[in-house]
């Protein structure tokens, strides 16, 4: 469970993209309702974009409700897709991955046990 004294959402929307596992992805949307606005998820966006160490979080793993990497800074969703291909998730032709292969379900996160 994350920590219930988390009181700001960008310390929430962190701490749930930071248990998302290899080889799975979450969405914007997703991460938003954990957090506890299901309504914000352009806000997680803005957060992962202005995170200042993108090495310590992986940020990588959070696309769009259609499976697609959503980024306007150019040379980001290229670095984005490589470093998803490096953790084993595909995407097709039209640069979707398989949510239904690919979505983490947090109800089987082991840390919920």
């Amino acid at each position: 469970m994350i920590d219930p004294s988390l009181n700001s959402y960008r310390d929430r929307v962190l701490a749930w993209v930071e248990r998302i596992p290899l080889g799975k992805v979450a969405t914007y949307g997703q991460i938003a309702a954990l957090a506890g606005k299901p309504r914000a998820p352009r806000q997680v966006g803005q957060i992962l974009a202005g995170i200042p160490d993108p090495d310590a979080l992986p940020w990588q793993r959070v696309i769009n409700a259609k499976g697609e990497i959503s980024t306007y800074r150019r040379g980001v969703g290229e670095l984005q897709r490589a470093m998803l291909e490096s953790e084993g998730i595909c995407f097709d032709p039209q640069g979707r991955c398989d949510l239904r292969t690919y979505l983490w379900q947090r109800e089987t996160d082991p840390l919920e046990a």
